[in-house]
């Protein structure tokens, strides 16, 4: 990890810049390319097999629901798929019904409407998805049609079609799930950096920038969570990412590690603004920290390489068996002693992450 030192503010474009920069744009298009493809494949399929294999008309239905099923959301998996289609199903079904029973109306929408609602919000805690399902029925009740229950099989078909899409063009590809694991190793290297220079340098604004840093990781880890889940329901039933379900598996686990490491590297930079209050360098504590960042780096290097693996383990054990506070600092204020000691519980974390049972890793630390 550089010892490089690192400015405590930066500049952020406001104004017209920022609202005319076409990068941020560019990025969302990007993170959205395959959802877009997963939406026009599925759509346009389902649209032409209603249109030219079943004989419909105009078999809107099937292509509204593909769009309205797979949307832009990062979170992919099929069984979020099926429950977005089950959900505008029923409300294709509501309106379906309230045809045959009540006919066309003002007050036929109303109540086709209020019961696709009703039904939605109890079956699904998302209010898009509530949304979703009343348009499917607004659209029935609006949109008049000769053949009984016509729509709802082009329901189906379009349904079918998100389905098979999700599985044949995977949205969570390996290289995404990646890039949100690379966000999180990368800031946490980014909080322990600074952390590790406020305690060289006694420095307490730069320890409190550390602190916000270590309180800024959990959406990243949430957002690694999700793409890691997402990827595995996919690779599930998924032909092109079977062969990956193991090595996701292997992500997971260092994900459930990281997520206890980012938990704990708060609790160690408040005690790192505790420590630099009086603005004493305390370059022994900066070194040990320093040390365990370097074994995460090289966690974060296993994730796409299993060889660095045994090393990265080896590189935190060596850490985690010196981890006794009297020992590191013999001549240590309590406040340094029980530093070292938060960085016990840190160490057993990088280790189990590294693969090793939650036993072993424990057992690496000296006990106190």
């Amino acid at each position: 990890m550089s010892e490089a030192a690192e400015p405590t503010t930066t500049a952020i474009a406001t104004g017209w810049r920022r609202r005319l920069d076409p990068r941020r744009g560019l990025r969302r298009v990007g993170g959205s390319s395959i959802a877009i493809l997963q939406i026009v494949v599925a759509a346009t399929g389902a649209y032409a097999f209603a249109a030219y294999v079943l004989g419909h008309p105009a078999p809107l239905l099937a292509a509204t629901v593909c769009v309205s099923s797979l949307g832009l959301v990062r979170d992919a998996r099929p069984r979020r798929v099926l429950e977005t289609v089950l959900g505008m199903l029923v409300g294709i079904l509501v309106a379906e019904v309230l045809l045959l029973v009540a006919g066309s109306g003002w007050w036929q929408l109303a109540l086709a409407l209020g019961l696709t609602l009703v039904v939605a919000r109890f079956l699904s805690a998302q209010a898009s998805f509530a949304i979703a399902a009343a348009i499917q029925a607004l659209i029935v009740m609006v949109i008049p049609a000769n053949t009984p229950f016509q729509r709802l099989i082009d329901g189906v078909v379009g349904g079918i079609a998100a389905l098979v899409v999700t599985a044949l063009i995977p949205r969570t590809l390996q290289r995404e799930e990646l890039r949100t694991a690379a966000a999180v190793f990368a800031a946490v290297e980014s909080a322990t950096r600074t952390m590790a220079q406020a305690l060289r340098r006694g420095d307490r604004m730069r320890a409190e920038r550390g602190l916000e840093k270590a309180r800024a990781l959990q959406p990243l880890v949430d957002a690694w969570a999700t793409s890691l889940d997402s990827a595995i329901a996919i690779a599930k039933i998924s032909p092109f990412l079977r062969r990956h379900r193991s090595e996701l598996e292997r992500h997971d686990r260092v994900r459930q590690s990281m997520d206890l490491v980012t938990r704990n590297l708060r609790v160690i930079a408040r005690r790192v603004v505790y420590l630099c209050e009086d603005g004493a360098p305390r370059p022994i504590d900066a070194d040990v920290l320093t040390e365990l960042a370097r074994g995460a780096e090289l966690i974060a290097q296993s994730l796409s390489d299993i060889s660095a693996e045994p090393v990265a383990r080896e590189a935190v054990r060596a850490v985690a068996v010196r981890l006794d506070p009297a020992a590191i600092l013999p001549d240590g204020s309590a406040g340094e002693l029980n530093f070292i000691a938060a960085l016990r519980p840190l160490a057993v974390d990088l280790l189990t992450a590294t693969g090793m049972p939650g036993a072993e890793a424990r057992a690496c630390v000296p006990r106190i």
